[in-house]
């Protein structure tokens, strides 16, 4: 699969973009706000790659964000499997602030709307307003926020939740997040 815009390119990740996939998961800036650990070598890219590119994301889209200059990964956009239709992402921290991902987000969205998917839904920590304001503008709307452990990390984050319908039809509001926390809430002026 690939997808082009006017500036990148996103294409599954492959065994050749092993220092790419090292230095977009070693950055501490980037992995701060993301489900796991900054990478210390390339070992641990190697591993990562193995065990949750080709083996955790298989049945879902987890692709690749390169500049068409170079088609070398700086970044990454996925989405979940399951139910939620999880949209995730993650870009190195000297890529900040260029609309790269609102880019990206958008083209992989009309993909997604393209293949059937009805809805997609997106959490951010309350301590990363930034990758709230991707999610509304990509035309993701603020639903409600909830309290989890969050693992691996394990700490106590408070999650907002947006959400995006693909499908017209479509007006059901994602309630897992909300059904699994105890402490869940709508917050006001989001």
């Amino acid at each position: 699969m690939k997808i082009e815009t006017k500036r990148l390119i996103l294409r599954e990740f492959n065994k050749n973009d092993l220092n790419a996939i090292f230095d977009i998961f070693k950055d501490e800036i980037t992995n701060i706000f993301l489900p796991w650990f900054p990478l210390k070598n390339i070992e641990e890219a190697n591993e990562f790659y193995e065990n949750r590119i080709k083996s955790i994301y298989k049945n879902c889209y987890f692709l690749a964000i390169c500049l068409k200059e170079n088609n070398i990964p700086i970044g990454y956009i996925n989405m979940s499997a399951d139910d939620s239709f999880d949209l995730g992402y993650g870009l190195k921290s000297d890529y900040f602030y260029k609309g790269i991902m609102k880019e990206a987000a958008k083209a992989f969205i009309k993909m997604l709307k393209e293949k059937g998917i009805p809805y997609i839904t997106a959490t951010h920590d309350i301590n990363n307003p930034n990758s709230g304001k991707v999610m509304k503008a990509i035309g993701m709307k603020y639903c409600y926020s909830y309290l989890e452990n969050w693992m691996p990390k394990n700490k106590l984050v408070t999650f907002r939740m947006y959400q995006l319908n693909l499908d017209d039809n479509n007006k059901i509001i994602y309630q897992k997040y909300w059904e699994n926390s105890t402490t869940h809430f709508i917050e006001e002026n989001i």
